[in-house]
């Protein structure tokens, strides 16, 4: 006979409600749609899979300087307008300071339901939620928020731990969502104790050089959504914009008849990104040869030299080399690896490679070009910028054929193949 868990060894409906959060079977499980805040900023809402969920914690971090409380007044504004209450708790800037940085957005300071507070007592502003009762709070920054009734210091690691817990619990209970601003350590890593992260449910990155125009806005950590999704922004006086056509962006400053310039399709979620990957060969003159990656894993640059080296037979072992993704963007596409090997070729042999060929493929240790994911998404978004060669792998060639006719395709197995066809594509300096 099957036991009725909802009340064990208890005969007595009065107790069911006790077990209302026991156990049920998977077939029996109800599946709800989160309710989400609309920000109405397309590259955030995508970022966070479609809006901000109700009762959710965000964690959001990066570098000082790049956008973080930028992005949590813009964020303000916005709910404020579709009449939304939000709590803006601004641990490190007086009210006045807030005011007049939301003048500078174009913030509507003389309407909405924007509630503005300097303080940094927890328990304040336990109190100051309860009897606003706000949609969204925010929070800048948890650092310097403390609770009286633990002697640490702001920003120690049990104050950290427990203000995001006493926050996180708030927000599960009362329904409000907490946007939560966090400092990051020289590693880029947000600073406390990484239980921070996992308490929280969604943790969000800014990247990106402060005195360059472009952000990136990256999940890591997502549970109402995907993690892979990036959102590009542009930083203007008037706050962070909407990129969107950032493959667009990342091109439009592409020297011209210049070797060791290649462009190259990733993925970011379910965005194609069209990006240059910049390579300089050079001279060792201090005895030893450096490599040197910005916005490509070091230790895949070095196993692609070596690659080169072995299976090509290009003397690299006394040359500096230097690898620069062009806009600032961290890539980890494996579909990447041919263009990569194929501008430091081109920078080696002082050749320009084509400025109308997009490059693909996987690289092997035995030299082989393996077969790369979503080929068509890739291809499609060169032809829209108007490119009309494409290097890729054989396998992944052989299901295009039927489906793209606006570029050429240029298949190969080898790198060796593959440089010998660019080569034979280039025009010498």
């Amino acid at each position: 006979m099957e036991e009725d868990y909802t009340s064990p060894g208890a005969k007595s409906k009065e107790r069911t409600a006790l077990y209302k959060d026991a156990p049920v079977l998977l077939r029996d499980a109800e599946i709800k749609e989160a309710d989400r805040l609309k920000t109405d900023i397309g590259e955030l809402d995508r970022v966070l899979g479609g809006g901000i969920v109700t009762g959710s914690v965000v964690l959001l971090g990066g570098d000082p300087g790049i956008g973080k409380s930028t992005i949590s007044l813009q964020i303000s504004n916005q709910l404020t307008k579709k009449e939304h209450t939000v709590l803006y708790v601004s641990g490190e800037e007086s009210v006045s300071q807030t005011k007049l940085r939301a003048a500078r957005l174009g913030s509507a300071t003389d309407k909405g339901h924007l509630y503005i507070v300097n303080q940094t007592d927890l328990s304040l502003i336990s109190e100051y939620i309860n009897k606003i009762k706000p949609d969204m709070v925010i929070i800048d920054s948890i650092q310097v928020i403390f609770e009286p009734s633990i002697s640490s210091s702001p920003g120690s690691v049990s104050q950290v731990r427990e203000c995001s817990g006493i926050l996180t619990q708030m927000a599960k209970t009362k329904g409000i969502s907490i946007f939560i601003i966090g400092h990051v350590t020289k590693e880029g890593m947000i600073a406390g104790p990484r239980v921070l992260e996992h308490i929280v449910d969604t943790v969000l990155y800014f990247e990106g050089d402060r005195f360059s125009t472009y952000r990136i806005l990256r999940a890591v950590k997502n549970r109402f959504g995907s993690t892979n999704e990036i959102g590009v922004f542009e930083m203007t006086p008037s706050g962070l914009k909407d990129v969107r056509n950032p493959s667009e962006i990342f091109l439009s400053e592409r020297p011209k008849d210049v070797s060791g310039s290649v462009v190259t399709s990733v993925l970011e979620g379910s965005r194609p990104l069209l990006v240059e990957i910049q390579a300089l060969v050079s001279k060792s003159g201090f005895g030893y040869a450096r490599r040197r990656a910005e916005g490509f894993d070091y230790n895949r640059l070095s196993l692609l030299v070596a690659v080169l080296e072995k299976r090509i037979g290009l003397e690299l072992f006394a040359e500096d080399i230097f690898i620069n993704v062009a806009g600032g963007i961290k890539i980890e596409d494996p579909a990447a690896d041919l263009a990569v090997a194929m501008a430091i070729n081109s920078a080696f042999k002082e050749q320009i490679v084509m400025d109308d060929m997009l490059v693909l493929g996987e690289i092997g240790l035995a030299g082989e070009i393996r077969s790369i994911s979503q080929a068509v998404l890739r291809i499609n978004e060169a032809e829209k910028l108007g490119f009309k060669h494409c290097i890729l792998p054989l396998n992944n060639c052989k299901n295009l054929e039927s489906k793209t006719n606006k570029i050429e395709l240029v298949p190969v197995a080898t790198l060796r193949q593959a440089l010998d066809i660019a080569s034979g594509r280039v025009a010498k300096k």
